[in-house]
């Protein structure tokens, strides 16, 4: 081993055996917010063979309260959040291959996007996409890391498949919208996010070299505000559940019709809405065809245009992120008539 991972190495529960199987495994991340930019510095920086990161959305300016690999030139740029992310860290470790994927992560797929990930870590900011990556990982047998954060609190726990709950065990639906705290109510702050992403990759090291002994056990709940740090056991949840994931083996959310055409954004004023059927956009062409609508910039990744009190983002892959409104029927009218359904 070169001197790159030479601390690490050193360390007893990682070692050169440890090391050596690192930089044969393939790790997948959902989400380049505060948590996902955190996880993935680290994991770079570990000496993986190869990460590959997930985020359907572009940089703002309130990102950089908190997501530590975005800067103020990257907004300048219009960059998506993998694309940046991928950028800084391949200056970071050059030998760990960063697969930079822009897209909404959904039933139609996320087979084809996770295949060849050991593990799943949980960088995302709603409980659709968690129950999606749940059902994907239990039925695969994949090893998934959940982590969230808001406010001071911060959450995080271990899920592998068939030794421990899943998420379906212990929270058996989708929580009602306005019935939970989120960012744009609760607000966050950045070390809290750090400290879970920490947790969450500290864990990854475990699995990837094989240390499932020393894995942490249950859901852990810290809250840095108050300096409060829970343990919550969760070893019989399983046992006593009649999971439909796990004990069932129902995988309702990796079917097409359970995903929905609409999300509101975390945190934003905004709705992301997706094409119904799939859709390949050629950005330019759509320039071309918006530019007496409104003020358009654009590149490769994303064409920008202000119509009114709304700003559309539109991505290749026909997605649009419509900011000035939190009402799904808005937003997929304003796609319907600036985009084509």
């Amino acid at each position: 081993m070169s001197d790159r991972y030479a601390r690490q190495v050193l360390f007893y529960g990682i070692g050169e055996q440890g090391q050596k199987k690192l930089t044969e495994k393939t790790a997948g991340l959902v989400g380049c917010g505060a948590l996902g930019c955190t996880s993935a510095n680290l994991l770079v920086r570990s000496g993986l063979k190869c990460l590959k990161i997930i985020d359907r959305d572009y940089i703002e300016e309130s990102n950089l309260q908190r997501q530590s690999l975005f800067d103020e030139e990257d907004i300048s740029k219009n960059l998506p959040k993998a694309v940046a992310a991928q950028r800084k860290l391949q200056k970071v470790n050059s030998r760990v291959q960063i697969d930079a994927v822009v897209a909404d992560i959904n039933a139609s797929n996320i087979e084809p996007l996770l295949e060849n990930a050991d593990i799943i870590i949980d960088g995302t900011d709603n409980f659709e996409t968690r129950f999606l990556i749940n059902d994907y990982c239990v039925k695969r047998g994949i090893p998934w890391i959940y982590g969230a954060c808001i406010g001071s609190i911060g959450l995080a726990m271990n899920i592998v498949p068939s030794k421990t709950p899943c998420l379906r065990c212990m929270l058996d639906t989708i929580p009602l919208s306005g019935t939970i705290e989120t960012c744009d109510t609760e607000g966050i702050i950045a070390p809290i996010a750090s400290m879970i992403a920490s947790i969450q990759v500290a864990e990854a090291l475990k699995i990837l070299t094989d240390n499932y002994e020393t894995l942490s056990k249950g859901l852990l709940k810290i809250d840095l505000w108050r300096n409060e740090i829970k343990s919550l056991h969760t070893d019989d949840i399983r046992e006593k559940s009649d999971c439909v994931t796990c004990k069932q083996h129902k995988y309702e959310f990796l079917t097409k019709d359970k995903y929905s055409i609409t999300t509101s954004l975390c945190g934003r004023n905004s709705v992301q809405v997706l094409h119904p059927n799939g859709y390949k956009l050629d950005l330019k062409k759509l320039a071309t065809r918006l530019e007496r609508v409104g003020d358009i910039t654009s590149n490769k990744f994303m064409l920008r245009i202000k119509i009114d009190k709304y700003e559309l983002t539109v991505f290749p892959d026909g997605r649009a992120i419509i900011t000035g409104t939190n009402d799904a029927s808005v937003a997929k009218g304003l796609y319907a008539k600036y985009i084509g359904m």
